[in-house]
């Protein structure tokens, strides 16, 4: 098997049989070995029932069915479990991603070496207020705070090594920054290929203003998964002592004050430096035990499933 084609899709069924032959031409002008797996994300629009159809006229063509929608990153990561393809490249069911950019996907990771070759829709047909501007913001937040240098980190046409996608786990709406796992993941050759974006033919985008607060939230919470994901306590440790080491040095000076200096004064109690060394060391004392409790769940912790399969097609 050389390709795997993973492609996620939420109510598409218009246009499914049109990408599916599409690719199938592609494939078959290369003499490609291929799979297509097809994720039905919790369809209501009868997407399932065009995936049998398809799946039983084509051999090529395998089906995943989620009982309901769990979301595009558990999609993904269970059509990723299941390709067989040594090239895993995933793309959208809405027919903006175009087919014939897979063949030099293909080659630029099976001859070029790549780890990741990810999609650049440089020249976009979506709304410049409600996608274009807030993508050109979270691409450049995405490339300060991950380091890897990718213009579009959202597309959805990518290109993997087989390696990779089995050496990740993406959960919650981490599908965005699946370059980010794999590099964290010790997957340094990573590139980017501008791609042909095409504007919507059916239906309606199933993203709305959200994502975009979804997404820095995620960039914040993977940007401290890859920095201190394994190791906790230098996080929440450092941060513990230093804030006993405020409230301890409070409490010295204090202490070494109503002994020593204002020995008839106010009540230690009565004084604001009190309450500031006591919570400080309260919160230190939290902080420390919150990183020592988070080493243990990092070296105790088991794959968990994340989403629930009602059918699969030849899988």
């Amino acid at each position: 098997m050389q390709i795997s084609i993973v492609i996620p899709l939420l109510n598409e069924q218009e246009s499914l049989k049109e990408l599916h032959d599409w690719i199938a031409q592609v494939m078959q002008s290369n003499h490609f070995l291929y799979e297509i797996i097809f994720i039905d994300d919790g369809s209501i629009d009868g997407s399932w029932e065009t995936i049998q159809e398809l799946a039983s006229s084509n051999s090529h063509v395998k089906g995943i069915r989620f009982l309901k929608n769990f979301g595009k990153s558990q999609a993904l990561h269970a059509g990723f479990k299941a390709a067989q393809g040594d090239v895993v490249i995933t793309m959208d069911a809405d027919l903006q991603d175009n087919p014939e950019e897979i063949p030099e996907l293909y080659k630029l990771v099976n001859e070029g070496g790549n780890h990741v070759v990810s999609g650049w829709k440089k020249k976009r047909y979506d709304s410049i207020i409600t996608k274009n501007i807030p993508s050109k913001l979270f691409n450049w937040a995405a490339r300060r705070t991950s380091g890897l240098k990718l213009h579009d980190f959202n597309c959805g046409l990518k290109a993997y090594k087989n390696d990779v996608v089995k050496s990740i786990e993406v959960s919650g709406d981490m599908h965005r920054y699946i370059p980010v796992l794999a590099k964290n993941a010790g997957f340094s050759k990573i590139t980017e290929k501008v791609v042909q974006h095409q504007a919507r033919k059916y239906g309606s985008t199933k993203f709305g203003a959200e994502r975009f607060i979804n997404g820095f939230l995620d960039l914040i919470t993977i940007w401290f998964v890859s920095k201190f994901g394994r190791q906790p306590m230098h996080l929440f440790g450092a941060l513990g002592v230093l804030m006993f080491i405020v409230g301890f040095g409070f409490s010295i000076y204090l202490g070494v004050d109503k002994l020593y200096i204002n020995k008839t004064g106010r009540l230690i109690t009565d004084r604001p430096q009190f309450y500031i060394a006591l919570t400080a060391m309260l919160i230190g004392s939290q902080l420390f035990l919150a990183g020592f409790l988070g080493e243990i769940i990092v070296r105790s912790r088991k794959n968990d499933t994340r989403y629930t399969i009602s059918d699969k097609i030849n899988v």
